[in-house]
């Protein structure tokens, strides 16, 4: 087969893969037949990883039967990932839903892995830290009985981790649960981390300069930042079912992080980059920026956008007073006839930033809901909208602070938009006056930048 050019770090760095779910080990079932196909891209990669992050469920496992998980442990190991213990690639875990759902699973995770035990209180061998270097990898335990099982998880031992190494130039935390829903699938315990640990957890990431919480648990590949730090949730090593069906596929990621930051491509089992990202994104400092009149004007950007492409633009101006509930269009990319495919504007009582995607004519869009304006407030934020980011593609961000993804409910993003000739500021549909912008002062200012 043909090799895969992996990508690799400018200077000093690291590079990996990353990737989870495969529910494995049952000799001949189905999951296994799909595992081997994703190991078999790992396999093309020239270079090879330096090591392989897996972010939990290797196995099938929700057994009552302490042997029959150990057996499939053994065939995970021996049998299917043979390859990789041949080639003494270092293989770092974390705990799941399917591997360690009760205290006699947790013995058998410890048992036949025997990873580091220098892990919090009580789950030595199921949470754990690995230093490389200049890197730092903490491996938490998203679901420890000693809490209360699934969703739950320990963070005085993070913060306490995160500030011994403070020094630590790159630093990734891994766990399974994914901390902010995926693809709209939600659920405290079950689909995330329990809601009462968000703020907790994610202040020490962000206060700790971390670069990314890798994740996995829902079936989709997917990302998204949060005040500055990426969440990356990659569940597609092998089990057979998607969420969605039709949208999402089997993959793995492969990565490279340097002094400029965080680089991956994602793999399909065909090993085609189906999903890219450099972070940060690009910087836009010295971009050309072009302030858009009010009314209509000339797209400066027309079609589907090319890999790399980010749309940056500088929003600021004061809005309308009390009671101010209806849509006021800040931007709206026009094609005559036809609803808007890409709205942009204020909408409720909060006068919330709210970007709308229209699909397909005839079909209900997709909502992308940001941070509340509120009523005769001045204001002045970033937008950035990235193809490359999917869902998690449209961030905003004030001042000094870090970006954040919109919150949203959709499996795709602006990757699939074919961008309109013709953008409106200020007005609604076709530049008509029906959803006119009320505030006093609004300008847009837009650039177009590729990290290519």
């Amino acid at each position: 087969m043909q090799s895969i050019a992996a990508l690799l770090p400018v200077g000093a760095g690291h590079q990996f893969v990353l990737y989870a779910d495969s529910c494995s080990g049952v000799p001949h079932a189905l999951h296994e037949t799909k595992f081997a196909a994703v190991n078999a891209v790992v396999q093309r990669l020239q270079p090879q990883p330096e090591f392989v992050l897996f972010p939990g469920d290797e196995i099938i496992g929700l057994t009552a039967d302490a042997d029959a998980l150990r057996a499939q442990w053994r065939h995970w190991l021996d049998v299917e990932m043979s390859w990789l213990r041949e080639r003494g690639t270092p293989l770092w875990h974390t705990t799941g839903n399917h591997t360690t759902y009760n205290g006699m699973s947790e013995d058998v995770f410890r048992e036949v892995l025997a990873l580091p035990r220098n892990g919090a209180p009580g789950q030595e061998g199921l949470s754990y830290w690995v230093r490389r270097d200049d890197l730092l990898m903490i491996f938490v335990h998203t679901l420890w009985s000693g809490l209360g099982g699934e969703g739950h998880v320990e963070t005085d031992w993070l913060e306490a981790v995160l500030h011994q190494h403070h020094d630590a130039r790159h630093k990734l935390v891994l766990g399974h649960h994914p901390v902010f829903p995926i693809n709209g699938y939600s659920g405290t315990y079950q689909r995330e981390i329990g809601h009462e640990y968000t703020e907790r957890f994610w202040d020490s990431l962000v206060r700790a300069g971390v670069t990314a919480y890798l994740c996995s648990h829902i079936l989709a590949f997917d990302v998204q930042v949060h005040r500055g730090v990426l969440q990356i949730c990659t569940a597609g090593a092998g089990t057979a079912h998607r969420m969605p069906e039709g949208v999402e596929y089997l993959h793995c990621v492969q990565a490279a992080l340097d002094a400029n930051g965080l680089r991956y491509q994602v793999l399909d089992t065909d090993g085609a980059v189906c999903e890219r990202l450099t972070w940060p994104l690009p910087a836009c400092a010295g971009a050309d920026w072009r302030q858009l009149p009010r009314g209509s004007s000339a797209a400066p950007l027309t079609g589907v956008a090319a890999p790399g492409t980010v749309v940056a633009m500088r929003l600021s101006g004061r809005t309308a007073g009390p009671p101010c509930a209806a849509p006021q269009t800040i931007l709206c990319a026009v094609v005559p006839g036809i609803l808007a495919p890409l709205w942009l504007g204020l909408r409720g009582p909060k006068q919330t930033l709210t970007l709308i995607l229209g699909r397909e004519a005839g079909r209900s869009p997709h909502y992308w809901f940001g941070p509340d304006l509120l009523a005769e407030h001045d204001f002045a934020l970033d937008l950035t909208l990235s193809p490359d980011m999917g869902p998690g593609g449209v961030l905003s961000r004030r001042g000094g602070e870090g970006w954040t993804s919109f919150a949203a409910a959709s499996s795709t993003g602006l990757e699939r938009l074919h961008w309109p000739a013709l953008w409106s500021v200020g007005a609604g549909e076709g530049g008509v006056a029906d959803r006119p912008y009320l505030g006093p002062r609004l300008e847009v200012a837009v650039a177009v930048t590729s990290a290519r």
